[in-house]
Parts: C-alpha cells; structure tokens; sequence
C-alpha cells in the first residue's frame, strides 16, 4: 500500500505558489494606487495640498 501524503503535500504547496504569485502580481499593480490613496488622505489630515505624481505612488503632500 503506497501513501498518497506526499502528493498531498505537494498540491497544498503549488496552491502556495499560485495564491502567493497572484497576490504579489496584485499588490505590483494595485500597490501604487493604494500608497496614493493613503498619501492623500494623510494631506487632508495635515491641512497640505495632494499633488499628483507622474506615476501611481509617487503622489505627494505640499
């Protein structure tokens, strides 16, 4: 009789890698607009002006 745990245990670690591959591909795209986001309401809580940036998280508080 063969044991099947090693197969599982390798299907629980490729639903790692993929799960893991697609949240870091998700925060690579998303982060930028995100950290904007944040900066801009940091501004409206420091009574400074938001101003934009040329790319998504460069944004800034003047």
């Amino acid at each position: 009789m063969k044991s099947n745990r090693g197969q599982a245990l390798v299907e629980y670690l490729l639903i790692i890698v993929v799960v893991s591959v697609l949240a870091i591909g998700i925060i690579k795209i998303l982060g930028g607009y995100v950290k904007d986001s944040m900066t801009k309401s940091s501004c409206e809580l420091l009574d400074k002006t938001y101003v934009e940036g040329e790319t998504p998280g460069e944004g800034k508080c003047e």
